[in-house]
């Protein structure tokens, strides 16, 4: 546990101290290199329920807010054109981007307008949109869909308030049972290591997941920033226990692979927490297949060569930029050339290889020589299982490794967002105190209907 101890130590540190917004910048993105391929990613910040663990930009849902976000991001999309992108692939996150199903197909209708090079589109959603009638446009307009389950487990449900919102474990098997033949990749998120979590109900959870018909899942390691875990405290009754996270990913990680005839799902890692049915599948993290990609949306990161520029993560302040004709960008963090390497080292390790040869073609050294303190820390640790002139791959302790990794820089970015979130307008951070109080209410309305039923 030494390995994984210092590890995120070292990373959760310089992560925090790297995605710290430097001030305000131009209001524009640079225009896209030749050569280069930049995913677009595109944000709706609106749901339902705001889950205790998240830490993304989002929002309570109201209507006339939505609706006037839905016409600056639009306006955006057109900016971005401008400037002369065409991304080949496009990733609708959120937020729940489904609340205005008829805001969204317009969307993607003009997203694929103005950029025809796009071939595929993913997008996320909530348990309940999962209704055939609702999604029957939307299956022929996007590839590949992820509907946001975190756990099976209905006492988990409800202390994420999400059971009385969006239905019980068995309410969500049905729907996915109902329509995942709808779209080529029906991917359901997970999450594990929540506080009082066992490896017994990861193996339940699993078990459950068999049953739905989903041919992907996306199993990501609780990543909560300083901010949402002293609410999950509070709401789970209990502390995230690191320690136990590499027993639940070995069970996951197990159960996942085994062949079906061995009690397993039979499925393929395809990169470091997503597992799929067919192997060559879209796979959840699109950071894996494209290292730089342009944002639009409230609170987006946009990665370009070493430069990362953030989105303003106030829902007023980013339709009024949008408004005023200009770009919703707020501020930019130079990575710098050892740190954009860091990033690549750690994004195509993720991606279960890194490819040495090219390593060697864009920087002049394979990376053993390039990034011997890197490089030498992994090996050390037992993290390679091919390791020469033509690539690394991973070790299941190298998996986890590379885990620890992107958990940690996934935190800073997060404990970045909770810092904008302490900046924004008074009656934006009152929505979140109004949201933070009716989750600690649902997680005693749960603390009270367990007593009860003992």
């Amino acid at each position: 546990m030494l390995s994984e101890r210092l590890l995120s130590k070292t990373v959760g540190l310089g992560a925090r101290q790297l995605f710290r917004s430097k001030g305000e910048c131009a209001r524009t993105l640079p225009a896209p290199e030749a050569g280069h391929e930049y995913l677009l990613y595109v944000h709706i910040p609106f749901c339902d329920v705001l889950c205790p663990y998240c830490s993304f930009t989002r929002f309570p849902f109201r209507e006339e807010a939505a609706r006037r976000y839905f016409e600056a991001l639009r306006r955006e999309l057109k900016m971005i054109h401008d400037l002369g992108y065409q991304p080949p692939s496009a990733y609708i996150g959120g937020g729940t981007p489904t609340i205005m199903m008829d805001e969204l197909e317009r969307t993607i209708d003009y997203m694929r307008e103005l950029f025809p090079t796009i071939k595929e589109v993913s997008s996320e959603t909530n348990p309940p949109h999962l209704d055939r009638e609702r999604l029957k446009r939307l299956s022929h307009m996007v590839q590949r869909f992820s509907v946001g389950v975190q756990s099976f487990d209905n006492t988990l449900l409800k202390r994420m308030d999400r059971y009385n919102k969006y239905g019980s474990a068995e309410e969500i098997v049905e729907r996915i049972q109902s329509v995942h033949d709808m779209f080529d990749t029906f991917n359901v998120d997970m999450i594990f290591n929540f506080p009082g979590q066992t490896p017994e109900m990861v193996s339940r959870d699993i078990d459950v997941f068999r049953t739905t018909g989903a041919n992907q899942i996306t199993y990501y390691p609780l990543m909560a920033s300083p901010g949402s875990e002293k609410l999950m405290q509070t709401c789970f009754h209990g502390q995230v226990d690191y320690n136990l996270e590499k027993d639940l990913y070995n069970t996951l990680f197990d159960k996942m692979t085994a062949p079906v005839e061995k009690g397993g799902a039979g499925f393929y890692a395809t990169d470091v927490y997503t597992f799929a049915k067919d192997r060559d599948a879209m796979i959840d993290e699109y950071v894996v297949d494209y290292g730089e990609y342009v944002a639009a949306g409230c609170g987006g990161y946009s990665f370009l060569g070493d430069d990362i520029y953030t989105n303003d993560s106030s829902l007023d302040g980013y339709c009024r930029r949008i408004e005023e004709g200009t770009m919703s960008v707020a501020s930019h963090i130079s990575m710098g050339h050892a740190n954009g390497k860091r990033y690549r080292m750690g994004r195509e390790l993720f991606g279960l290889r890194l490819d040495n040869r090219a390593w060697r073609r864009d920087f002049g050294k394979y990376i053993q020589y390039d990034m011997p303190v890197e490089y030498g820390y992994l090996a050390a640790n037992g993290a390679f299982d091919k390791n020469n002139a033509d690539e690394l791959t991973l070790t299941r302790k190298g998996r986890y490794l590379v885990l620890v990794m992107m958990r940690q820089i996934f935190i800073g970015m997060n404990t970045e967002r909770d810092r904008l979130r302490t900046l924004l307008p008074e009656c934006e951070r009152k929505m979140f105190a109004d949201s933070a109080a009716k989750q600690i209410a649902a997680a005693k309305a749960a603390d009270e209907a367990a007593g009860a039923d003992q």
